[in-house]
This record gives structure tokens, C-alpha cells and sequence, in this order.
């Protein structure tokens, strides 16, 4: 019996899958129960603490990166390209993206399936931070949305809300750090996330 005795690094050692960027692997780091923000450790793969979450606000979707993907230069480029704001870099982690299901989802450190229909522009400090927009594979409401355009507002401004305060201190009402650039639909998020395969590429061969 062949057994495999080794985890595979979610970032380096996971396939995105052959259909990209029409339906992409997401290894999913945290979700809208977690009081913890979990995040991968580059060197080991496994996932560590983050931080407590301070405030009360919580992630409104699950919440994770897609293998073998980088935000560096190409990425930098792009950013500067639709926003036409200085962006000298991209954050140096792999893609952010965000899976939107009607079923709850108890835990993190799984890989599913998801499509992405748009993303968002995030300037987090001066680097690109893009995050992906998707919708569970098979999902029985959120599954029939094809791009950002179905989504309802309402579910869309949530998203955007979350990234707009979750770096905020109690009292303040502007965030310094993080700019929140635009929301894009599926064409542009298919070629962040092509993007970003090369720039992972370009760095990791």
C-alpha cells in the first residue's frame, strides 16, 4: 500500500488546477467563525496564529490564497495600470482569495473548488494586495452567479467593508493604510490571477 507520509506545502506543493482561471484550487485559511486569524507559515506550510482578532468585525466569506500564485512585479504593474496610483510593488504573498458559500464552513486548512466572478483593487501601505472574489463550485445559491455583476450590493460592499476597517482602531473612521481602489468583475480577475501565476513563475521557477 502507497502511502504518502508528507504533506504537501498548500503554496508551493498544490496544483491550482488545469481549468484556471475558470475554476481555481483555494487553500482556505480562516473562515466567518474563526475569533483567530490563522494565516500560512511560508517556511513550514502549516497554519499559525496570526493574531487574536481584536474588534468585532469577521471575515464575511471564507478566506485563503491560490497555490502557486505571487504579487510582485506583474501584479505591481497591473495595479498601476487600472488604478494609475504609484504602486511600487506587490505585498509578496501568494493571491488572496475570497469563496463566497451559503454553507457553512467550520474550519479552515482545506482546499475547495471555487469560481472567481471579480475581485477587488486593495492598495494595503503602497503594494498591491488584490483579493480575488469567488463562488463555491456546485454551491446551490451562490454557484449560479458568473460574474461580480450578479452578486447583490448589498454582498459586495460587505466584502469591501471588511478590508476597509479591518486594519481601523477603535475610534477611528478612515483607514490610513489600506486603499480600497476599485471592484472588478470576472475578466479582470482572470487576468490578476494569470498574472500572478507568472509572477510566482518569474520568482519560484
Amino acid at each position: 500500500m502507497n502511502r504518502n507520509f508528507f504533506k504537501a506545502h498548500p503554496w508551493h506543493g498544490v496544483q491550482i488546477g488545469d481549468q484556471m482561471p475558470e475554476l481555481v484550487t483555494a487553500f482556505i485559511e480562516i473562515v466567518p467563525t474563526d475569533t483567530v486569524k490563522y494565516e500560512i507559515d511560508k517556511q513550514t506550510g502549516y497554519l499559525k496564529i496570526d493574531r487574536p482578532q481584536k474588534f468585532s468585525n469577521i471575515v464575511p466569506a471564507l478566506y485563503g490564497f491560490l497555490p502557486q500564485t505571487y504579487c510582485s512585479d506583474g501584479i505591481a504593474e497591473l495595479a498601476r495600470k487600472y488604478s494609475g496610483k504609484d504602486i511600487e510593488r506587490g505585498d509578496g504573498d501568494p493571491l488572496d482569495i475570497l469563496v463566497l458559500s451559503e454553507r457553512a464552513i467550520t474550519h479552515g486548512d482545506i482546499l475547495c473548488q471555487a469560481i472567481p466572478i471579480g475581485g477587488i483593487r486593495m492598495i494595503d501601505k503602497g503594494e498591491a494586495d488584490d483579493k480575488i472574489i469567488a463562488v463555491l463550485k456546485d454551491d446551490p445559491i451562490y454557484g449560479k452567479w458568473k460574474d461580480i455583476a450578479d452578486a447583490p450590493k448589498d454582498i459586495v460592499e460587505r466584502l469591501r467593508h471588511y478590508f476597509w476597517t479591518y486594519k481601523m482602531l477603535p475610534g477611528e473612521t478612515t483607514s490610513n493604510a489600506v486603499d480600497i481602489d476599485d471592484i472588478y468583475g470576472r475578466d479582470v480577475a482572470f487576468e490578476v490571477i494569470r498574472q500572478a501565476r507568472e509572477d510566482y513563475r518569474k520568482n519560484f521557477g
